[in-house]
């Protein structure tokens, strides 16, 4: 069997078609915070409850967030577009500019997000040139009404709120009824 080569340009184009939402994902080294813009972000399952998030196997700040044990997803809303920013970047003191409080693990929940989900690293997964990381939930925030930060072909994005259509969405993760989807 021949395995066909993928153009990785390509690759990344279809990719972009899919639009994700924005995280933060972020924890405490030591005494001082670290984060990083996350798109790879999703649930994974309901019992137990666990996300997985998928960094960069060159990212500076994965072995820290992997020494720490714990981290903080931050859901972004559709107004933070320079918090999205300010993580996205490298070397700078991406904290000054937002503010933030502890998670009941210590790692920080940053203001004005959509929502937070405090979480204990689980596992870690080889994943190419990624880490799968998967993480127990292990406390939540409440929850914001805001619309969120969408990515979507290489560029932030917003939707108009949407009403539920009953039953076509009975088999998404998300979807608040009782399901056998996962």
């Amino acid at each position: 069997m021949t395995t066909a080569v993928v153009d990785s340009a390509r690759f990344r184009a279809a990719l972009g078609h899919f639009a994700t939402g924005v995280t933060v994902i972020a924890t405490m080294d030591g005494t001082e915070p670290v984060g990083f813009a996350c798109q790879s972000f999703a649930a994974l399952s309901l019992d137990p409850p666990l996300v997985l998030f998928c960094p960069g196997k060159a990212s500076r700040t994965w072995p820290l967030i992997e020494a720490s044990g714990h981290f903080c997803v931050n859901v972004l809303a559709h107004d933070q577009r320079d918090v999205s920013a300010v993580f996205g970047r490298a070397g700078t003191d991406k904290f000054s500019s937002v503010g933030w409080s502890s998670a009941p693990s210590g790692a920080p929940m940053l203001d004005g997000v959509l929502t937070w989900l405090d979480c204990r690293v689980q596992s870690v997964v080889d994943g190419g040139d990624h880490w799968i990381v998967v993480g127990r939930v292990e406390a939540l925030g409440e929850q914001d009404d805001q619309r969120p930060l969408l990515f979507y072909r290489g560029a932030y994005t917003v939707t108009e709120p949407a009403e539920p259509t009953p039953g076509i969405l009975d088999n998404l993760i998300t979807w608040s009824r009782d399901d056998d989807w996962v």
